[in-house]
C-alpha cells in the first residue's frame, strides 16, 4: 500500500530467511490428518507471508515467491523495467486456460518500505494470491485464461503495475484483481468504480454464507489497481480488516489525523510490519468468498463489464 510512514515501534528480533524458508517448506505439505481444512489453509497462508517477509531485499522476496511457483509447478517469468530512473523486476505466471479466452489476472506488490519486513504490507497479499492460484490450478476457470502479477517498486509509485501497463503490446486483461493488506480483520473491503455490479453480487451473496463482513465501495487508498484504472482497464482491489478501521484509514488517505490512529496505520510503513501482526483467522472465510466470486465471474458473458 503506496503512503507515508506514519509510525515507527521498536520490532522483536526476526528469525532468518533461512528458518522461515524451512518453516515455510514444512507448512506447504500435506497437512497432518488431525488439521481441519480451514486450519490447513491458515496455516500454509502463515508461512508463505513468513517465508517472504523473511527476505531481506526484494531479490530474495521474489525468490521465495518464484520457490512456491516451482513447487505448484506453475511457470513463471522475470519482466526488467525501468520507470522514473528506477529499475525493477515483476514476476508473471501462467495458470493456462482457454487458448482464446479473456485474460483474468491476479496481482499484488512484493516489494516493502525500508523499516519492517512488510508482512502486512505486502507479503499478506502475495500469499492470497498464491492461494487462489492453488485453488484455481486445482480446478480450472471454464471461460478465462489466468496470470498472477507479482509487482515490484509499488512502494515508490506504482511503478511495476505502471510499467507491465505500458509495455507495448500488453494484452488488456478482461478485469484485473489486487491484494494489497489482507492481514486480519472481519471484513472483505473491496476497491469496485461501480456497485451493484453480478460481482459485486456474488461477493456478497458468498460473504453472508461465510459470515464474514463485506463493503464494497471506491472509496479506497492507493494501490496498484490505479495504474490500470488510469488507462480504462478494469480493476478492482481487496485487503482483509476490521470493518471499525475502514472510515479512520479513508480519513488517513484524506490527509486527517484519526486519534487513535486505525491498526492498519500504525502497522504497516513501521518497524513493527512483521508476521507477529497477522491474524489468519477469518483468511479461509475470505479466499472461499473471493473463489465463489471469480468462478460466479467466469460463469457469466465471457467479456464482463467492470465491476
Amino acid at each position: 500500500m503506496h503512503q507515508h510512514t506514519l509510525l515507527h515501534r521498536a520490532r522483536r528480533p526476526a528469525l532468518s530467511a533461512r528458518l522461515f524458508l524451512v518453516l515455510l517448506a514444512a507448512s506447504l505439505a500435506a497437512p497432518a490428518a488431525a488439521e481441519a481444512p480451514h486450519e490447513a489453509v491458515a496455516n500454509r497462508w502463515l508461512a508463505q507471508v513468513a517465508g517472504i517477509s523473511a527476505g531481506e531485499d526484494s531479490a530474495a522476496r521474489a525468490a521465495a515467491i518464484t520457490a512456491r511457483l516451482d513447487a505448484m509447478g506453475v511457470p513463471w517469468q522475470e519482466q526488467a523495467f525501468e520507470q522514473e530512473g528506477r529499475q525493477g523486476r515483476n514476476l508473471v505466471a501462467d495458470l493456462g486456460g482457454p487458448a482464446d479466452a479473456p485474460l483474468l489476472l491476479i496481482g499484488a506488490h512484493y516489494d516493502r518500505v525500508d523499516v519492517g519486513h512488510g508482512a502486512t504490507d505486502n507479503a499478506s497479499g502475495v500469499a492470497t494470491v498464491l492461494e487462489l492460484a492453488r485453488a484455481l490450478q486445482a480446478r480450472p476457470l471454464r471461460s478465462h485464461r489466468v496470470k498472477l502479477g507479482f509487482w515490484d517498486l509499488e512502494e515508490h509509485g506504482l511503478l511495476g503495475s505502471r510499467a507491465w501497463v505500458a509495455a507495448a503490446g500488453q494484452e488488456q486483461p478482461a478485469l484485473y484483481v489486487n491484494f494489497d493488506v489482507f492481514g486480519w480483520g472481519d471484513t472483505l473491503w473491496m476497491m469496485t468504480p461501480q456497485d451493484g455490479t453480478p460481482l459485486v453480487a456474488a461477493l456478497q451473496a458468498a460473504s453472508k454464507g461465510e459470515g464474514l463482513g463485506f463493503q464494497p465501495g471506491d472509496r479506497y487508498p492507493p494501490t496498484d489497481h490505479l495504474a490500470f484504472l488510469k488507462v480504462g482497464w478494469p480493476a478492482v482491489s481487496f485487503s482483509l480488516v476490521g470493518a471499525d478501521e475502514i472510515p479512520a484509514i479513508l480519513q488517513v488517505f484524506a490527509g486527517q489525523t484519526p486519534d487513535p490512529a486505525p491498526r492498519v496505520m500504525q502497522v504497516i510503513h513501521s518497524p513493527q510490519d512483521d508476521d507477529s501482526q497477522l491474524d489468519a483467522g477469518n483468511v479461509p472465510k475470505a479466499l472461499h468468498v473471493l473463489e465463489a466470486g471469480l468462478r460466479s465471474l467466469d460463469a457469466g458473458p465471457a467479456a464482463p463489464r467492470a465491476p
